[in-house]
């Protein structure tokens, strides 16, 4: 029985901290969280050597064995002030330009709409 008291103990001093916890403020929105998970996945696959694997060809901040084919991916939104060309370029840089070595990570399959939108929202931070 002298165990009890102490686990009553335990308990309040629980909840205490987590009432204590739901009082601060919250940083960030919901769309904030939402933007940098996505981002976040953007650049797993850009980093990912079985999908977009841009550093193949491209430097880009934070990537380790980095390719130097393609431009370095910096300044991208000054690059491509609108977001659609840049998602074009990487689904089909054969149409802007028929002799790039840059596959088409679109028409080819290679990565899914879906990626290819988060490989956006990550190259267009860059």
């Amino acid at each position: 029985m002298r165990k009890f008291p102490s686990i009553l103990k335990t308990a309040s001093s629980v909840l205490a901290i987590a009432s204590s916890l739901a009082l601060l403020p919250v940083t960030g929105t919901a769309a904030e969280a939402q933007t940098a998970s996505v981002t976040e996945q953007g650049k797993a696959l850009s980093f990912d050597r079985k999908k977009g694997n841009c550093l193949a060809c491209h430097q880009i901040e934070g990537g380790k064995l980095a390719g130097n084919i393609g431009p370095p991916l910096i300044a991208m939104k000054a690059r491509y002030p609108d977001k659609a060309k840049l998602r074009a370029q990487i689904w089909d840089a054969t149409k802007a330009n028929p002799n790039t070595i840059m596959p088409p990570f679109g028409r080819n399959k290679i990565l899914s709409e879906s990626e290819i939108d988060k490989i956006v929202e990550f190259i267009y931070t860059l």
